[in-house]
């Protein structure tokens, strides 16, 4: 339907001394582990102006990677389903007694939230948190050093994939989600804060 912050302690006495070259070596091994994640996008690579991948450990930019991933993963589901229904392609029939698919098509996201009855909610509230669960729970947790978290419904199997092949497409993954979640971000602007964003003033879906 068309929804940090760290605290640096310095130390104290002789051992103050010592402090900026431990800092560099942290800072310097994180920033390794950002390289070897994948999914640089040239000219920026390793775009991280805030430097949130210095925050905390190399469990802290795991739990980062995959936080973004997942989000990626919904944003695109997210930017497909609003163009496909601003499009007019709706399911038939109606969603309970007096709400129907087609209304919800003509509904900006927050509206077409709040038209879903309260048991539909829950059905999808209680689905993510399914899919969650069976995620983080699965094997050696990412922040372990075990892999990121893979699509639950439908599963895939890219263990037969040519390694290479396979690094590719993650990346692939990544820079398509991340424009992703722009673009739902910049739809829902549209829908409720009208001129908000010029580019897609005026199309009509985008009421």
């Amino acid at each position: 339907m068309k929804t940090t912050s760290a605290l640096i302690l310095a130390c104290a006495g002789s051992a103050a001394a010592f402090a900026p070259q431990a800092s560099n070596k942290a800072s310097t091994a994180l920033a390794a582990d950002l390289s070897s994640l994948g999914g640089a996008t040239a000219p920026a690579k390793n775009f991280d102006p805030l430097g949130l991948a210095q925050l905390g450990s190399e469990e802290t930019l795991a739990w980062f990677r995959a936080a973004e991933l997942k989000h990626s993963r919904v944003a695109m589901l997210a930017t497909t389903g609003y163009m496909v229904q601003a499009s007019g392609v709706h399911f038939p029939g109606m969603l309970s007694s007096d709400v129907s698919f087609e209304s919800l098509s003509q509904m900006n996201p927050f509206d077409a939230w709040e038209a879903v009855p309260l048991a539909g909610k829950a059905q999808i509230i209680g689905t993510i948190f399914i899919a969650e669960l069976q995620t983080e729970s699965k094997g050696t947790h990412y922040t372990k050093g075990g892999p990121l978290p893979e699509i639950v419904f439908p599963s895939f199997d890219f263990s037969g994939v040519n390694p290479d092949t396979l690094e590719k497409k993650r990346c692939r993954e990544l820079n398509n989600g991340r424009l992703a979640m722009i673009a739902i971000m910049s739809y829902i602007s549209a829908c409720n804060i009208p001129g908000s964003v010029p580019l897609l003033s005026g199309n009509p879906w985008f009421p």
